[in-house]
């Protein structure tokens, strides 16, 4: 199951937020994440919660108006 947070970046001419608070889907801590401007509309990668070091899949998509959706699931559950 995939738990969402959207980033408000705010105008037509904003810039894409640089962190989200995201949910570990292990361990149900919640992490602040920071998130990369410049990798791209659309990211997936792999990172390890800070609090119980297990990995998570995660989907960044940003709009053009730099508002980001953060997605982040279990790796055995991507």
């Amino acid at each position: 199951m995939w738990d969402d947070a959207s980033i408000d970046g705010g105008g037509p001419h904003a810039e894409l937020t640089e962190s989200a608070s995201i949910s570990c889907p292990y361990c149900g801590e919640s992490i602040e994440m920071l998130l990369d401007p410049a990798g791209g509309a659309r990211q997936e990668y792999v990172e390890d919660c800070e609090v119980c070091c297990r990995p998570w899949s995660v989907r960044v998509i940003v709009d053009g108006h730099g508002q980001a959706t953060v997605s982040v699931s279990a790796l055995d559950d991507a």
